[in-house]
């Protein structure tokens, strides 16, 4: 694997702020650490300014947590019915999800409910299979539950979206109780109740809540109703709670931070304990040596195994079992079958993402604003994670696809509810992933933007999943990328890597460490903190391929190094996914993560390498190139207030107009497309010796499918009329440059026309049915590239309009 230098990425550094009078003292007196400086900047940074807030925020035990009936009347709805079907001894079935929100969630219910429903057969749960089926309820899995006598339904994680098939379950006599939290269908669904925090206040503390933490507050709100049944404590599941909420990723504050802090301090419990109360969970534990005090161990270590299962395996039913069993046997077998799965997973997600890493190498994403690739061999259990990871390395949406045969299921979204938005799925080959966002774009929004192309959809900002017929690839990848442009603006993205704090390598350790994890629990909202380490490099660098259980490889390497710097220290470290040969020499900076590795091996403190770039580098980007400059103004519409660029043009060329303006300037109305065009106009500025005012519009709005389109209908117009045309005037019409004209004409010849170009003009003619045959995927790679290129170019005008003088005119100067 190629090193990651990240010359590209935009590093962001969190400057000092600026805090209140007595603030390191009042962290110290609470916290009892010695002087935390850092602990402090950090929490000032998170908001947290006050004695109150710090206490609510580091000690669970100071923070009120909420009421389940602060949902309203949806809950009182949901547990009247409950109590009801408690009463009436009423068959009850779970239907749960496959990731590990879906899977803690079920758990959650699971043990939960069946302190109330305990009779024989009283109590199920059901869970898709994801390599068969999609997110959310199916009318298939509803009518065996019919005929097993089942009278209510729970779903949990999953059933915002899916009024259909409520609507069927009851015309199969089952009521449908919702507990969810991902997006809230326009009109309320016909259940009992819907139970979501997306309807409360975006400020309120349960706001945030995930799958298994709104499953939990449906059976606090049980326990409360009926406090005299229940034989075990509502506390015990917790800890369940905590794997489901850090392992999706939710924003981890109010009571969703809460109840994270208390299912960590539970998790510790099990490998303490002689009889542990979650055998499954002490074995997983076991298997990735974690202790489970620490977040990363549901994120790095329990998370990953228990979303493996569904992703290797399909069904994740035994994942249930083995969280919420009390047989040690059991658990030790079910957890061993949860690890070799996670280890094939590794595998499967490296191959996956050296294919996608090799396809990308080859391409110019300077105009991509969403990666959109397609391989019929991509296993579509790991697409989500390697999406994930492409996005974060390159700064794009990235949307991973594979094929289905006809009649495929809709895409997998990562714990989303699936909206089916087409009637069309079961004849056609299906491109079938999942996307994953970055830098805070919805992505969501941008996928459902598409929604007409699409068989089916679901998701949130974050983390989509689709299907589409194959056939329509090409234009999706089109129209979702001009979709970004026209949302989003035509800057181009990159990767950013956010720093906290600056610190030495010699102030790496567990003092710093302690600092850091008053923070704790990190997630959506509240980051890991980041560590900037300025001028350091590498030694002793070596790496090891991992192994699984059985001592099989699986493909998966890190890289071991000691990080040094001018202060003199030399500390451990660890980069996941490379080989020591990606440890350049010379000095670089540096972004990390400090972490304590719990591993029985090593229980040390280590950092995780996030980014690094030549240390020269941040030189250079803290002081700004000037060179001669001053030849470029800005007249575009509503810019032309005088700035001090004026001023540093009246010195270079001394006459001015009336308004204070330089005199008597070149003016460019016409948008440039390449830097080559506004070279030439500095050229001419430079020879006339006077500035060059850029004059031009903003550009329209370009959807490439529709200039096809328009390309389309004048060569057949043209051939039907037997009429001429110069290069210059099809090009002026369609609204394009001569050379993704070129790329029109040959997409033109792929689909029925012939193309006569003479050095005069240009002939058509239309005969698709005496043509031989073109091949489908010729003729679709040559329309993409036309499109591609339209985009292109469309971007590039948006980009020469957007972009600032100093801008343009440092880029042209340094090409010179």
């Amino acid at each position: 694997m190629a090193a990651v230098n990240w010359p590209e990425a935009d590093w962001q550094v969190t400057p000092v702020p600026e805090m209140a009078a007595g603030w390191v003292e009042t962290v110290e007196g609470i916290t009892g650490l010695p002087e935390p400086v850092w602990g402090a900047q950090l929490l000032w940074l998170r908001g947290i300014r006050s004695a109150e807030a710090l206490k609510g925020f580091w000690r669970a035990a100071d923070y009120v947590p909420s009421s389940p009936f602060e949902f309203g009347e949806e809950m009182a709805w949901a547990v009247s019915r409950l109590m009801v079907a408690y009463e009436r001894r009423e068959r009850v079935a779970i239907w749960g999800d496959f990731d590990a929100d879906g899977v803690t969630s079920t758990a959650v219910l699971w043990d939960g409910l069946r302190q109330f429903f305990s009779g024989e057969g009283q109590l199920s749960y059901f869970i898709p299979n994801r390599l068969k089926a999609s997110h959310g309820l199916a009318m298939a899995g509803l009518t065996r539950l019919a005929e097993q006598g089942v009278q209510l339904v729970v779903t949990c994680d999953t059933g915002s979206t899916n009024p259909r098939e409520i609507e069927y379950a009851q015309s199969l006599g089952m009521d449908v109780i919702v507990t969810d939290h991902h997006t809230l269908p326009a009109e309320r669904p016909a259940v009992v109740a819907i139970v979501n925090p997306r309807a409360l206040l975006a400020a309120h503390p349960m706001a945030h809540l995930s799958g298994v933490a709104v499953a939990y507050k449906l059976v606090e709100a049980l326990y409360e109703k009926l406090p005299a049944v229940p034989t075990r404590s509502l506390n015990e599941l917790v800890d369940l709670v905590a794997i489901g909420l850090i392992a999706d990723l939710v924003e981890l504050r109010g009571d969703c931070r809460y109840l994270a802090q208390i299912g960590i301090e539970q998790l510790q419990t099990h490998l303490k304990a002689e009889k542990p109360l979650r055998p499954g969970v002490a074995q997983l534990l076991k298997l990735c040596r974690r202790a489970g005090d620490r977040p990363t161990d549901i994120s790095f270590g329990l998370g990953p195994r228990i979303n493996a299962v569904s992703r290797i395996y399909g069904d994740a039913r035994f994942c249930v079992e083995l969280l919420t069993s009390n047989d040690p046997i059991r658990c030790q077998q079910l957890a061993e079958k949860a690890e070799l799965a996670n280890a094939r997973r590794k595998a499967l997600q490296r191959d996956v993402l050296q294919q996608v890493t090799r396809q990308l190498e080859t391409r110019d994403l300077s105009t991509t604003g969403v990666i959109v690739l397609c391989d019929p061999q991509w296993p579509v259990g790991v697409l989500g994670l390697v999406a994930g990871q492409i996005a974060q390395q390159y700064g794009k949406p990235t949307i991973l696809l594979t094929e289905d045969a006809p009649g495929g299921d809709e895409g997998d979204g990562e714990g989303i509810g699936s909206v089916a938005v087409s009637a069309q799925a079961s004849a056609r080959r299906l491109a079938r992933g999942s996307a994953r966002s970055v830098n805070g774009i919805d992505l969501y929004d941008l996928v459902r933007s598409q929604a007409h192309l699409l068989t089916g959809f679901g998701g949130h900002p974050f983390a989509a999943g689709l299907s589409l017929p194959v056939e329509d690839l090409a234009l999706f990848r089109a129209a979702i990328n001009q979709q970004y442009r026209q949302k989003l603006g035509s800057a181009p993205s990159q990767p950013t890597v956010q720093a906290d704090i600056t610190v030495q390598v010699a102030d790496l350790g567990q003092a710093l460490f302690q600092e850091l994890k008053l923070l704790e629990p990190c997630g959506m909202g509240n980051p890991v903190p980041k560590l900037l380490i300025k001028n350091a490099w590498f030694e002793d660098a070596w790496h090891q391929k991992l192994k699984d259980r059985t001592g099989g490889k699986v493909g998966y390497i890190k890289a071991s190094f000691k990080l040094c710097d001018e202060s003199g220290g030399k500390f451990p470290g660890l980069w996941w996914g490379h080989y020591k040969e990606d440890l350049p020499p010379g000095r670089w900076d540096v972004v990390a993560e400090l972490d304590f590795n719990s591993h029985p091996k090593y229980r040390r403190y280590e950092v995780r390498l996030i980014a690094i770039r030549p240390a020269a580098q941040s030189a250079g980007k803290e002081t700004v190139a000037t060179g001669k400059g001053g030849w470029l103004l800005d007249r575009r519409p509503g810019r032309e207030e005088i700035s001090a660029r004026d001023t540093l043009a009246l010195d270079l060329y001394p006459n001015a107009d009336d308004k204070g303006h330089a005199a008597d300037p070149l003016v460019l109305n016409q948008c440039p497309t390449a830097w080559k065009e506004l070279r030439l106009w500095q050229h001419q500025s430079n020879q006339v010796a006077k500035p060059l005012a850029l004059a031009y519009a903003s550009p329209e709005t370009v959807d490439p499918v529709a200039v096809w389109t328009t390309l389309m209908g004048l060569a057949k117009h043209l051939s039907r009329t037997g009429m001429a045309v110069t290069r210059e005037q099809l090009g002026e019409r369609v609204g394009v440059c001569d050379r993704t004209l070129n790329l029109g004409l040959a997409a033109l010849s792929k689909a029925g026309f012939t193309v006569q170009d003479s050095a005069i003009d240009l002939r058509f003619q239309y005969a698709a049915d005496g043509l031989q045959p073109v091949n489908d995927e010729l003729r679709e790679a040559t329309l993409s590239r036309f499109l591609a290129a339209v985009q292109e170019e469309a971007f590039r005008r948006r980009y020469f309009y957007q972009a600032d003088v100093d801008t343009l005119e440092l880029a042209v100067t340094s090409e010179a």
